[in-house]
């Protein structure tokens, strides 16, 4: 029980960080009609909301609720908690994916890497939650 926890904290963190580094949502210009300009900004910017990139913050605005969903499911062991953890962590996981829907050009490998870390911890928090069930 205890290494899963460590688990996923660490998973929590990582995508924490990656969403605060200005390298992961994507916004793509095109000032002059012809030249594209490919801006990246982080998870927790205004700038790609602004643009109808609603995910990466969505996404960081679940990454933060999970982390204290966690730390009071570990402190209390309620098993309501923990399914909401894990429902929120695969609803975070399948936002994270939102912006493939524009094109490719949209996702960075950042992006990616916060996917992966939310599919870590989703499978995590699944694992968690049925143990204590």
């Amino acid at each position: 029980m205890k290494k899963s926890r460590i688990a996923l904290g660490i998973a929590y963190l990582v995508t924490l960080v990656l969403e605060i580094l200005p390298l992961g949502a994507v916004c793509v210009f095109c000032p002059d009609g012809e030249t594209e300009i490919r801006t990246t900004y982080s998870y927790f910017d205004l700038v790609p909301f602004g643009y109808a990139n609603f995910s990466p913050l969505i996404v960081a605005i679940l990454t933060v609720v999970l982390v204290a969903l966690s730390a009071v499911y570990f402190a209390k062991g309620n098993p309501r908690i923990g399914k909401a953890i894990a429902t929120l962590s695969i609803i975070a996981l399948a936002l994270s994916f939102a912006p493939l829907v524009y094109g490719v050009k949209y996702y960075s490998f950042v992006g990616g890497c916060i996917s992966a870390c939310l599919l870590a911890a989703a499978i995590v928090a699944a694992k968690i939650t049925k143990r204590r069930e």
